[in-house]
């Protein structure tokens, strides 16, 4: 079963689906990928939608950008817009982030096909154990690399670091405890 479609407004769009199909292939997450126009071939992208099974879509688009909210006007699931950036980029962004009421698309940063497929990833993992489990292994690597390029920018400086004797797994299992608690609290 096909957990994410991919749906670009134009073959030109594929580098930013690339980031997408990086992450998604790195938790396993099923997906398929078409290129459909919504102004060009409106009735392709109504079929696209209405055929898939998928859990989330992922409809990437530049210019007017106007792909996202046609595939959520054909859908209940979650869509994730991601704006493509060009010669006009506030266009595409807000394209995207200003949809009428009752048909919201979901929006991440200009070309940020990476961000749309970690979030595709969290909807995902709401009710994917094994999804959520990668997920959190994923942040732990973001983490580990932030503090490695610390280390390195501090011995490439030769001066003292900040934060010194920094324990990345405690930190980590703080920031978790906390975000729990939070949930607890409803917060």
């Amino acid at each position: 079963m096909t957990k994410v479609s991919i749906i670009m407004g134009s073959k030109s769009d594929m580098p930013v689906a690339e980031k997408a199909m990086a992450i998604l292939k790195k938790f396993g997450i099923p997906f398929d990928i078409a290129v459909a126009s919504a102004h060009r071939t409106p009735h392709r992208v109504e079929e696209l939608v209405m055929g898939s099974d998928s859990d989330v879509f992922i409809a990437i688009a530049g210019l007017s950008a106007a792909l996202p909210g046609v595939v959520a006007s054909f859908t209940v699931k979650p869509v994730i817009g991601v704006p493509v950036s060009g010669a006009v980029n506030m266009d595409a962004l807000l394209s995207v982030v200003q949809m009428p009421p009752g048909i919201p698309v979901a929006a991440v940063g200009l070309d940020r096909g990476d961000n749309a497929a970690v979030l595709a990833a969290e909807i995902i993992a709401v009710t994917d154990a094994s999804v959520a489990a990668k997920l959190k292994d994923y942040r732990k690597e973001q983490a580990d690399k932030v503090i490695a390029d610390s280390e390195k920018v501090v011995a490439d400086a030769g001066c003292r670091g900040v934060h010194r004797g920094y324990d990345r797994g405690a930190q980590a299992e703080d920031h978790r405890e906390g975000h729990h608690s939070l949930l607890r609290r409803g917060g």
